[in-house]
């Protein structure tokens, strides 16, 4: 009898998602509580979310670190901020060949989707001409969908990377509007909205999500999941902190196992619909746990590496995907102009 009431909590949210309603932050709270003590329960529940809305399919993304360092924002966790002192390698904006070429060995890894990253808060006329030329290139090939992640938009960049042929545009929130003046003071939260809602009218899909492991609490987490909620984000990627060295948050103590798979699990339950994947920080934070994402609820994560760290070898990813009996999607049709 004691352990009765979080399972019915838990069966009770599960069956509001089901039935495409919305699960209120009160809700929320509730339901984390009841995970703490049933947490089997809770997981079982946001896999069997995950699988009536998305079934076993899965969407594996890459990126390529197009532009590297010296950026003038101050994100505490961000070992590309001239904030900082890391040893990162610096460089500017890599050639529209070479962007292509990542974009071929990304889909030759399995990999749906393929994002090309610049450091800084915009891109410059001349960057944005490369990289357009590129993502027409991608878009002729047909081989990958080429998404961007070049900092804030304006309604003219947004039109002319739709107009190359981009897919989706990824800007992530980070955190809620809460806790974000604790993690960056140089530019303000409503900045981030505004170009995730310059991206969506453009016609681009959007990838937005955050990062874990910053100092934040649950009750961040749930605002966080309700804003991607409200601003009906496509994809959202979840990051879990590398304390990087040189970092504000070097001496960030990481999450456990399990709250890294509640907090998948949270937005399993709140996000039923969308595409909740796994990026950054995944084999630093979970080692021999990463195949437990699935089953917390996400149906997707990067492979081949993030920005500035290394990931573990695709063929890894891929061999456990194959041994989890999950379908890997992919991308095969060009488009001809």
């Amino acid at each position: 009898m004691k352990d009765s009431l979080p399972k019915k909590i838990i069966s009770s949210a599960a069956k509001k998602t089901f039935a495409n309603q919305a699960i209120s932050h009160d809700e929320a709270i509730s339901l984390l509580k009841a995970a703490g003590g049933d947490v089997e329960c809770f997981l079982a529940n946001a896999n069997q979310i995950r699988q009536h809305f998305l079934s076993n399919k899965v969407e594996l993304c890459s990126i390529v670190n197009a532009k590297s360092g010296g950026c003038s924002q101050d994100c505490a966790f961000c070992a590309q901020s001239t904030y900082h002192n890391t040893d990162i390698e610096n460089y500017p904006l890599i050639s529209k060949e070479k962007i292509i070429e990542c974009s071929r060995e990304a889909a030759q890894v399995g990999a749906r989707c393929f994002g090309i990253v610049t450091s800084g808060m915009a891109v410059s006329e001349r960057e944005i001409d490369e990289i357009c030329q590129a993502i027409q290139a991608i878009r002729m090939e047909g081989k990958i969908i080429p998404d961007a992640s070049l900092g804030i938009l304006t309604e003219k960049r947004a039109k002319r990377l739709k107009e190359a042929g981009l897919v989706r545009y990824h800007h992530n929130l980070e955190t809620s509007r809460s806790f974000f003046p604790n993690i960056c003071t140089t530019h303000s939260y409503e900045k981030r909205i505004n170009t995730v809602r310059i991206a969506k009218e453009a016609g681009l899909e959007v990838c937005c999500g955050g990062i874990f492991g910053l100092g934040e609490s649950v009750n961040d987490r749930i605002e966080l999941a309700l804003t991607l909620k409200d601003l009906d984000v496509n994809s959202v990627p979840l990051n879990f902190l590398i304390p990087l060295p040189g970092t504000k948050l070097e001496k960030a103590k990481p999450l456990s196992t399990v709250e890294i798979l509640v907090t998948i699990g949270l937005f399993r339950f709140l996000l039923p619909t969308k595409h909740i994947k796994v990026c950054g920080g995944r084999e630093l934070n979970l080692g021999n746990s990463q195949s437990e994402i699935f089953h917390a609820g996400a149906d997707g994560m990067m492979i081949g590496g993030y920005l500035t760290q290394a990931g573990r070898k695709p063929e890894k990813d891929l061999k456990m995907l194959k041994e989890l009996g999950l379908d890997v999607q992919r991308r095969a049709t060009a488009v001809r102009r």
